[in-house]
């Protein structure tokens, strides 16, 4: 399936930034579009964007994926995979919680689970649950991140997993993309080069925020979900927050309406410094692959 791909990787799905306009643009351009259902209120407005998603994308080049919650703090997990049934995204990636509930859905019209994974034991029972492939979130992703060095954790899996393999943190150019495949992943998740695309949903502020700043502008906190996540220091700072003194919630909470907690709270991973301008998603995948196909040339 991901053979078909003009470059091996995934515009990772985003709270509040991933929509169709983004995950129609990234399989057009030859790479895996994707978004996490819980960016809609309603089930309706689900349907709405998977209607569109899957219409426009069907001559695509590249492929679209949903992100599907499957922790118990989301009470609309079987609305969600109704309508993966429904419109059978190529690929579904399950975050924070088991990927078990999805497969059956998934695997009924032939597409493919991803499980998203910070851990090798979250790995293996990943594996054991029936997963196609791992979604390896290592030190240096945004939003809810890992901590694992990428390679390490390829490397630990790729010994005992013979699945898809995707990786995530910190990966911001085409160069990254080859040492990643070099060291064993199928795909790459790079969410924060694409935070300041023009088809993204971030908001004008957020994507100056991206532009203007820079590693030592990021901060790995648990405050505001429980689970440990990469924050913009300027966006904790504009809505309350004290960088310095930010303390765990009694209980990961990943439910609700997300606009509350995370409209004006902006995550970045350590990709940042590649983001350098506004521009479509077209011109971005032009550039990283580019870029990866002098790092192969380099590896030669």
């Amino acid at each position: 399936m991901v053979d078909r791909l003009r470059l091996p990787v995934v515009a990772a799905p985003m709270f509040l930034v991933s929509g169709p306009e983004m995950v129609i643009a990234a399989a057009r351009a030859g790479i895996v579009g994707a978004f996490p259902t819980p960016n809609l209120r309603t089930a309706q407005e689900l349907d709405r964007w998977m209607a569109q998603i899957a219409a426009e994308t069907a001559e695509a080049p590249g492929l679209w994926a949903a992100n599907l919650v499957t922790h118990s703090s989301n009470a609309r997990l079987a609305d969600d995979l109704a309508l993966v049934a429904k419109y059978r995204p190529p690929l579904v990636i399950t975050a924070l919680g088991s990927p078990a509930p999805a497969i059956e859905t998934v695997h009924g019209y032939g597409g493919k689970v991803l499980a998203d994974v910070i851990t090798v034991q979250l790995a293996r029972k990943a594996a054991a649950a029936g997963a196609d492939g791992l979604v390896c979130v290592s030190a240096g992703a945004g939003g809810h991140t890992g901590f694992l060095s990428p390679f390490a954790f390829i490397s630990a899996l790729r010994a005992e997993f013979d699945g898809l393999i995707c990786v995530g943190g910190g990966i911001g150019d085409g160069a990254g993309v080859a040492g990643a495949v070099a060291a064993g992943a199928d795909l790459v998740y790079m969410g924060t080069r694409f935070l300041a695309a023009e088809e993204s949903m971030a908001v004008a502020a957020y994507k100056d925020m991206v532009i203007a700043s820079a590693l030592e502008d990021l901060l790995v906190s648990p405050a505001v979900t429980g689970t440990p996540a990469s924050w913009l220091i300027p966006s904790l700072i504009a809505a309350g927050y004290d960088p310095g003194a930010m303390s765990e919630p009694a209980k990961r909470d990943y439910g609700g309406d997300p606009a509350k907690k995370w409209k004006d709270l902006w995550a970045a991973g350590q990709g940042i410094g590649a983001v350098k301008s506004v521009e479509p998603i077209a011109a971005i995948v032009d550039r990283i692959v580019a870029q990866y196909d002098a790092a192969k040339d380099r590896l030669k």
